[in-house]
């Protein structure tokens, strides 16, 4: 057999090097799982398009609820009344597609993952999801009710309370966002605990200074009445807990095996 260096110019070239192989297997399944992902995201927001009315008066619920009598929305853009409701079921489409988007960015990495890493990574995806819905679901029955209803009590005078749609919604899903994110403050903890930035017993220490945190958030997020900042500020607090508890129990374990 001729060494590698010997061979005819024209079977080098269309020799594909072992290492690049991987490499287009990954990229192949990369494409593949993106597909897989966006026809999910289609998939749901095609029905949901047909229902965008109706997600958006169900959206628009604790605040129709505090308009004075008579009064609505208003719809100031001129396409307004269109893309305003499908832009809420498109986001409704990405919201709930969440568990299989996550499933599929599971199996691409998981394969590079050590067992103990597969154990840990696991229930932090699962948890962060659940823990992102909680978020949401306490912003939408308990905050914003509150929200909006302290708003319409400090109206000037002469002045009437009929926010416009696209406003309405770009503020709504920016709240969705920020408590959402705010509700994965367990699993930020554990993260951190894990990558060795911090420890269970420095972040005991700086308890009151997070706590103090948890309250400017809590201001800067909700309006300026002291009963909407408890709401969300005694949450975060508790989530805190909630994720020092994991994280020493993760601390306690890694101990036991060595």
């Amino acid at each position: 057999m001729m060494p590698p260096d010997q061979l005819p110019a024209h079977l080098s070239e269309q020799a594909v090097p072992a290492t690049e192989q991987p490499l287009i297997a990954h990229l192949l399944e990369l494409r593949m799982r993106l597909l897989w992902c966006v026809g999910t995201v289609l998939l749901i927001f095609a029905p949901l398009a047909f229902f965008a009315n109706e997600l958006f008066h169900y959206l628009s619920e604790p605040l129709l609820h505090y308009l004075p009598a008579g009064t609505g929305m208003l719809a100031t853009e001129v396409i307004s009344p269109f893309t305003a409701p499908f832009k809420l079921a498109f986001v409704a489409a990405i919201f709930l597609s969440v568990p299989v988007l996550l499933y599929h960015v599971w199996r691409f990495i998981a394969p590079g993952l050590y067992q103990r890493e597969k154990n840990i990574a696991l229930p932090l995806l699962a948890s962060s999801v659940g823990l992102f819905y909680a978020g949401v679901a306490f912003a939408y029955y308990l905050v914003f009710p509150v929200m909006f209803g302290f708003m319409s009590r400090i109206l000037p005078e002469g002045v009437t309370y009929a926010p416009d749609i696209s406003h309405y919604l770009d503020v709504v899903l920016g709240l969705f966002v920020a408590f959402g994110c705010t509700f994965e403050i367990p699993v930020a903890t554990v993260l951190l605990v894990l990558m060795g930035v911090t420890s269970s017993a420095a972040l005991v220490e700086k308890r009151p200074w997070i706590i103090v945190g948890c309250f400017i958030v809590a201001a800067v997020l909700t309006p300026p009445d002291a009963l909407s900042q408890v709401m969300l500020a005694t949450p975060m607090w508790l989530l805190f807990e909630v994720g020092i508890f994991f994280a020493r129990m993760l601390e306690r374990r890694d101990t036991v095996k060595d």
